[in-house]
């Protein structure tokens, strides 16, 4: 067997190692070190430092430009932008770029998950021997399933062996390994690692933000659903390495979407300290980051450059930065009234900073939310409304005159997207507020109808926003990396978990049919306490009109459609696609206006989706690390690439 000189090193996957400090303070704190050695996991601080380590791996993917790019662009919800360049272009499959083996986008949980694989073995291996307790050792294996859970869904078959053998903590960049089979790895490294997780961890966080029982249930229902599409492969995309759909241990189908629906409702019948939020506005409302809808996020800090990872002053959109959403934002600094900047970058959930990498399709505004009265996700998923914020800069004026010559003053919209298409809008009069928008008579704000969206004016991704509390009454420090945790898994998954298992075969407890299931979801969605579009209270309670709306039959496509709903623009969605095999029922062909101010005239647009793309490629710099033949090279790439 050939010898594999892998890119990566697996005794230190990065420049941050991290230590815990006592329980009584209740965080995760960081101390640089520039390497872990194997004598490093043989001492009791070496060990937490490595489990703290974990946690921090989560920052190089979890609000990373490039994949949440990978995630996003090329679905239902998200395509290019007028400033993308062909790292977004690549991934929308639309005639304009093609996803290659160089493609940065999907190369990110290859480059993250395999370093972070091999500390969690190392922890393992030596933490019994130092004396750590079975909780402890529980969350290394669960970030190991973690991290072995995405590389599965996102390459197939991927290496159980880092050089040191199956599962084993390595310490040469050298290694004789091949690809595992997609059945050993979920069969072999995924379910033992979580089984035992959740046998193991505690049901309340040991610290902050620590998994915990339910987070390790969330991640076993999940891949128990996802190996279970996987066997039944309904509509015959392709595997690699090449493996037949059966399971080693003799499973059948059922048994794994039963045995998700099964984990997924203990979950919510023993949330432990978990729990669904009254209102959809606050599990994205910035202050009240961190609640107790959160199971596992990518923590940031504004209290320390060190603790939070990345600058607290500018942003490079690399490394350990939170910079996803600057993608999904446009310029909006380009809205002008009469000529004045009325609305400044700023350092707000509606604001931050703008790069015009990704756009929403009309599609999603026409579909996708096309309810966006009695459903409040749509008002807590988007910015709507573009307000005047001059004052902040230090301009004194009071007021300017905005659409139809009507004074605004700070506060006021400049520029609204509308909720319905009003055939009343005109494009043609005035200025446009500097960004081709239209004016309707008796308003002082710039309108835009939904089916006027264009590649380079939409609305903004208000959810994953910007926050600050050290604006000090300005701009605060808008090109800054965000400070706030990245969500990466909530306590309502468990409901569309098991949900979609039931739609799937699952037996169903009393009081948790697939529709009753998602009416909890819906019902919340009814719920207002604010307005974000018109920026006022709004206490109104529409969950029974949603409840009633919702199909007597629930199928996998509305299950689709009520996750973009609840999760849209969080990086779930091409996983979502992938899973289901849906992605070119639902995202084949899209609407948007052009790229340039003043285009609001959709064009169709089709991606072409292969059954080959199921699958990212290998990163070529893998591949070109490795001595190897080229025939053996060209053996461990996916297939297509």
């Amino acid at each position: 067997m050939k010898r594999l000189q892998l890119k990566m090193a697996v005794i230190a996957f990065f420049a941050i190692g991290l230590i815990v400090t006592s329980c009584s303070e209740d965080i995760l704190e960081e101390q640089p070190r520039s390497v872990f050695t194997p004598d490093f996991f043989q001492s009791e601080t070496g060990v937490e430092g490595g489990i703290t380590a974990l946690y921090t791996h989560l920052r190089f993917l979890y609000g990373a430009w490039n994949y949440y790019n990978s995630t996003e662009t090329g679905t239902d919800e998200y395509t290019w932008a007028q400033s993308a360049d062909g790292n977004f272009k690549d991934m929308d499959l639309s005639g304009v770029g093609s996803i290659i083996s160089t493609s940065a986008p999907p190369a990110g949980p290859w480059n993250s998950c395999f370093g972070a694989i091999n500390t969690a073995s190392g922890i393992i291996e030596n933490a019994e021997a130092v004396g750590i307790s079975d909780a402890l050792i529980a969350e290394a294996r669960f970030f190991r399933a973690f991290d072995y859970f995405l590389l599965v869904q996102t390459y197939g078959g991927v290496p159980l062996d880092l050089g040191a053998g199956e599962l084993q903590f390595n310490t040469s960049t050298n290694r004789g390994s091949v690809r595992n089979t997609v059945p050993e790895v979920y069969t072999k490294a995924i379910f033992p690692d979580l089984i035992t997780a959740v046998n193991n961890l505690p049901e309340n966080p040991r610290l902050t933000g620590t998994v915990t029982k339910n987070t390790a249930r969330l991640y076993l229902s999940k891949a128990y659903l996802t190996y279970a599409w996987w066997l039944q492969n309904p509509n015959n995309i392709p595997t690699y390495p090449e493996a037949p759909r059966t399971d080693p241990d003799g499973r059948d189908v059922s048994w794994y979407f039963q045995e998700a629906y099964n984990v997924a409702t203990t979950a919510i019948d023993n949330p432990g300290p978990y729990s669904l939020l009254d209102y959809f506005y606050d599990v994205h409302w910035a202050p009240n980051d961190r609640h107790s809808e959160m199971l596992l996020y990518a923590d940031h800090t504004e209290e320390s450059a060190i603790y939070n990872g990345a600058d607290l002053g500018f942003g490079i959109s690399g490394a350990e930065d939170n910079a996803s959403v600057w993608m999904a934002t446009w310029n909006y600094t380009a809205i002008r009234s009469s000529g004045a900047s009325t609305v400044q970058r700023e350092a707000a959930q509606s604001y931050g900073r703008p790069w015009t990498r990704m756009a929403p399709p009309v599609n999603v505004f026409e579909e996708t939310f096309e309810e966006k009265d009695l459903d409040s996700r749509y008002d807590g998923t988007f910015v709507t409304s573009y307000r005047g914020n001059w004052d902040k800069a230090g301009d004194t004026t009071p007021t300017y005159p905005n659409a139809n010559g009507l004074p605004i003053a700070p506060g006021d919209a400049v520029l609204t997207f509308l909720d319905e298409d009003n055939p009343a809008v005109d494009y043609n009069s005035g200025d446009g507020a500097g960004v081709g928008a239209g004016v309707l008579s008796g308003r002082s704000d710039f309108v835009i109808n939904p089916g006027g969206i264009s590649r380079v004016v939409y609305p903004g991704l208000w959810k994953l926003g910007t926050y600050r509390t050290d604006n000090d009454g300005g701009l605060g420090s808008p090109n800054a990396g965000l400070t706030r945790p990245y969500p990466i898994a909530k306590f309502s998954e468990f409901y569309f978990i098991a949900a979609e298992a039931a739609v799937k075969g699952a037996s169903p407890q009393a009081g948790k049919t697939s529709r009753e299931l998602i009416n909890v979801i819906r019902a919340r969605a009814g719920r207002w306490r604010f307005d974000n579009g018109e920026q006022e209270e709004r206490l109104e309670d529409n969950s029974d009109l949603l409840v009633d709306q919702t199909p007597a039959e629930i199928t996998i496509d509305y299950i689709l459609e009520e996750r973009s709903r609840e999760y849209f623009g969080e990086g779930y969605r091409w996983y979502d696609l992938v899973r289901t095999q849906k992605w070119e029922q639902f995202a084949g062909s899209y609407k948007i206006a052009g790229s340039g101010y003043g285009d609001h005239t959709p064009q169709t647009f089709t991606r072409t989706i292969e059954p080959f793309h199921y699958l990212r490629p290998i990163p070529q710099g893998q591949l070109d690390a490795m001595e190897a033949t080229d025939a053996e090279k060209a053996a461990f790439q996916n297939p297509g690439y």
